[in-house]
């Protein structure tokens, strides 16, 4: 306890010299608050009277009025906020604590460490409160703890501008990189020969929708995929499975690697051939960076948290989550649509975050049976189709009861390339879609 009640007694961290020095920089050279308010909200600061005055500030910037002495004054005093502020005096004294404008942006700096500093105290003094009740789950307030830290991380950012020196130099560095690396594909290839052709690979920050009705082997092809990115290419993978177990999608990875039929692996009714090609395909398997979370009705919160550990921890470069709609948000009143929208808006987030490209299946609605589908209908809401940079439906006849059956990815959206349709065959022995060419 005697630690707590130290921590207790001791005056946030703050640098009120910084602070003041920041506002006298800014009443002394006006032109360096549009690189600042960037950086800084007024709750970065400490000291209630300069967070007033730093708030009198953006609201003169926002007017296009030249801040100076006077017109802060006139503007505290417009909104009664000029003795809160500390008064005339102490405003007019902030230019004598810092002899130049050069360094405010050092200035600024500090403040927003120290605000970062409180940040962090306040959120281990939540969770050291919330540790000690027991109605609260470890493991959730473990995913909270996860989420603040983040969110807190997120926040050391500014905004910035790139002029066309820096755009020019870096992509032409880009595209000689690309050249040196004789790679067709600029993003991480799936395996599909013309589907990789017209989208060079799942770009990274890319949010890539894969919609199918029921039963049409949305799981199949991403096991498909998953099978080519990680066992062929050696790319490492992780793989939301919301609705099948780990020992269900390890199965169908042997089968298709195998070639061995599901059912025969399924009843266990082997032939001794079959074992040597078992054994080879476990070992190929084995090998394979490809990382399983297989919890039913994950939370949307849980999730980014797990992406984010298999990207620190695995090196992932490339997420499948199967699928969309068995993802659950924290408020499960709100209507489908907002939920789904919410999902939809958060995994590009986080695939801009993370710089993978996220591959999520999703269901398309019971009027696109037997028809080639279309974005319309994408289930849940026209938020799935605006947040995606790709949308691939998968179509194909299940009537068919042929050994190798044809079937089709149609690219209908894609924000930085072609559209179009791509000729496969489905596998429905060992539930493989392969390249036509290949049969």
């Amino acid at each position: 306890m005697e630690n707590g009640t130290q921590l207790k007694d001791k005056v946030p961290p703050h640098s009120m010299e910084a602070e003041q020095a920041t506002l006298g920089a800014l009443l002394l050279d006006w032109s360096a608050v549009s690189d600042i308010v960037t950086m800084l909200r007024p709750d970065r600061f400490y000291s209630l009277q300069n967070q007033i005055i730093y708030q009198a500030m953006i609201t003169l910037f926002g007017l296009s009025v030249k801040g100076d002495t006077l017109t802060v004054i006139n503007e505290l005093t417009k909104e009664g906020n000029l003795e809160k502020a500390g008064g005339a005096a102490y405003l007019a004294s902030l230019t004598d604590t810092v002899p130049t404008s050069a360094n405010v942006q050092y200035y600024a700096q500090i403040v927003l460490d120290q605000a970062y500093r409180r940040d962090l105290i306040k959120i281990s003094s939540e969770m050291h409160a919330s540790s000690f009740d027991e109605t609260h789950d470890s493991q959730i307030l473990i995913e909270e703890a996860e989420k603040k830290i983040f969110a807190l991380s997120e926040r050391n950012e500014t905004t910035k501008v790139h002029d066309m020196n820096e755009v020019m130099t870096t992509t032409i560095d880009l595209i000689d990189k690309r050249y040196k690396s004789k790679n067709a594909f600029t993003g991480v290839p799936s395996g599909f020969h013309q589907l990789d052709t017209m989208t060079s690979g799942f770009q990274n920050s890319g949010l890539i929708i894969i919609g199918a009705r029921p039963s049409i082997g949305k799981t199949a092809l991403a096991l498909s995929m998953m099978e080519y990115i990680t066992i062929d290419k050696n790319i490492p993978c992780g793989f939301f499975s919301l609705e099948m177990s780990y020992q269900s999608i390890g199965q169908r990875l042997l089968s298709q690697e195998s070639r061995i039929p599901g059912g025969k692996l399924k009843s266990g009714l082997l032939q001794l051939k079959d074992f040597q090609k078992l054994q080879d395909a476990a070992g190929r398997c084995f090998k394979a960076p490809l990382f399983i979370i297989d919890t039913p009705n994950m939370k949307l919160i849980d999730l980014r948290a797990m992406a984010r550990r298999l990207v620190a921890n695995h090196d992932v470069k490339i997420i499948f989550i199967d699928y969309i709609g068995l993802i659950t948000t924290e408020d499960t009143s709100a209507p489908v649509y907002e939920q789904v929208a919410e999902i939809s808006k958060s995994l590009k987030a986080l695939a801009r975050e993370l710089d993978i490209p996220i591959v999520a299946l999703s269901q398309v609605s019971r009027d696109a049976e037997g028809e080639e589908p279309n974005l319309a209908q994408l289930r849940g809401s026209g938020s799935v189709e605006q947040d995606a940079d790709v949308v691939i439906f998968i179509h194909r006849d299940r009537k068919c009861e042929d050994p190798v059956q044809p079937a089709k990815l149609i690219i209908a959206k894609q924000r930085n390339g072609a559209t179009g349709p791509v000729d496969i065959v489905f596998v429905p022995a060992c539930t493989k879609y392969e390249n036509k060419q290949e049969q």
